[in-house]
């Protein structure tokens, strides 16, 4: 196969780790999106009741600003939202880009040079920022992270892992969004030696410690509580690990090495179970004992659980995973016995299937963007995909939305809109 093809694959795959966010203005109680995959970084959203169906004509766009390229998505907090592009013309930048959540004013810009070169698809960053305690941190493609005051934009301190650290950028860039625990920001990096994963002072970007000598995926981690202790549950490409992320002491790990690295979507951990999915070698469940080291494998199937960039979802003891063959499929977690796949019919059939999926609070329905660009209704349960229905609200697209009250923010390539959702 081609290095063409597979640059085509893992770069739209990379749009996976790119969450957008939302923010509306007509529920004063309404969620803010401050991360990737929501503020819980489950993929669940509060949502205000929704109808059974949209509207005849559509959903009203609320309004809509260019961007440059990148699949970094949006993030938002206190009515401000935030993403980063890169500009090739009159020089070559990145940027952190801040707007108006309400109005889609650009508030502010933090920019410094970059040279990409040979990186592949080489459009722009991947990871989406996040905001936390009113401040801004961001990874850009080739490894520099930087903290800005939110409200003004202020760069309150920056540092190249590459140079600083010896982080060692993946062929398709750096994707991982930056995870904020306590007073640390953990970036996985892939710096050598032993440090898969840096944290760093959030306040002054001193590193605090450094952990695993695995190489840089695409994958944001997760944290879990287990055993008594959080832990920081992370998929490279040759691990599954569980690090403490107070001093990043390995606790367990399950090998799983993954071709060309593309470990990508975060892991769910669920009834004692860490699971991931995997495009060419399918999935894995690993069991975690009672003890903050214990770890074996569970299962693994690689006919028709084989997911890439979309991240999959569970509910009351199973699993609904975008395979890259059949579509939604659900499966027992325990067990990973399939019970049903969509053939296809929630996003349209092809080598890079990509679909953004999250959950509604009020019963068992999921708000879906799919890669063309539709905005869709479905209720998914054991019997199958029970679709409501489906709008266009972006041209195509493989980075994920976020949800905020209620509005949804969608990217592609060249923009980012904000729509409104109707009341139930």
């Amino acid at each position: 196969m081609t290095t063409l093809i597979f640059n085509r694959f893992v770069a739209f795959a990379l749009a996976a780790v790119s969450l957008l966010g939302g923010f509306v203005t007509t529920q004063a109680h309404a969620e803010d999106w401050p991360r990737w995959r929501g503020p819980r970084g489950d993929g669940t959203w509060n949502a205000p009741k929704l109808p059974e169906k949209w509207p005849d004509t559509g959903l009203r766009q609320v309004w809509r600003q260019p961007v440059g390229g990148g699949d970094a998505g949006v993030v938002v907090a206190d009515g401000r939202a935030c993403t980063m592009d890169r500009q090739k013309e009159p020089e070559e930048i990145e940027r952190v880009l801040c707007f108006d959540a309400t109005t889609g004013k650009l508030l502010w810009t933090h920019a410094y040079p970059v040279a990409y070169g040979k990186l592949q698809h080489g459009n722009g960053p991947r990871a989406a920022p996040t905001i936390h305690d009113g401040r801004v941190y961001s990874l850009g493609a080739l490894g520099r992270v930087c903290c800005l005051d939110a409200a003004s934009g202020k760069l309150l301190w920056t540092k190249d892992t590459v140079a600083e650290c010896g982080a060692r950028i993946p062929m398709w860039g750096f994707a991982a969004s930056p995870f904020v625990f306590g007073e640390l920001v953990i970036v996985h990096v892939g710096a050598q030696p032993d440090g898969s994963f840096i944290a760093l002072d959030r306040k002054t970007g001193r590193e605090c410690w450094r952990s695993a000598p695995d190489r840089a995926g695409y994958c944001t981690p997760i944290l879990i509580q287990h055993a008594g202790r959080p832990q920081l549950v992370c998929w490279t490409p040759e691990n599954i690990r569980g690090l403490d992320p107070r001093d990043g002491k390995p606790l367990w790990a399950v090998p799983y090495k993954v071709t060309y690295g593309v470990s990508i979507a975060s892991p769910i951990f669920q009834e004692g179970i860490v699971f991931v999915a995997g495009y060419w070698e399918g999935s894995k469940a690993v069991q975690l004992g009672p003890g903050a080291a214990d770890a074996k494998l569970l299962w693994e199937e690689n006919q028709f659980l084989r997911g890439e960039m979309s991240q999959p979802l569970y509910r009351t003891g199973h699993v609904y995973l975008l395979d890259k063959t059949h579509g939604l499929t659900c499966f027992e977690l325990k067990t990973g016995k399939k019970l049903w796949d969509d053939a296809n019919q929630m996003t349209p059939k092809g080598r890079d299937p990509q679909a953004s999926l999250v959950w509604l609070n009020d019963d068992d329905r999921a708000i879906i963007l799919n890669a063309n660009g539709e905005l869709i209704l479905a209720r998914l349960d054991t019997a199958g995909y029970h679709e409501q229905s489906r709008t266009k609200i972006i041209g195509k697209t493989w980075a994920h939305p976020a949800f905020a009250g209620r509005c949804v923010f969608a990217r592609n390539e060249s923009e980012l809109v904000c729509v409104e959702l109707p009341a139930k």
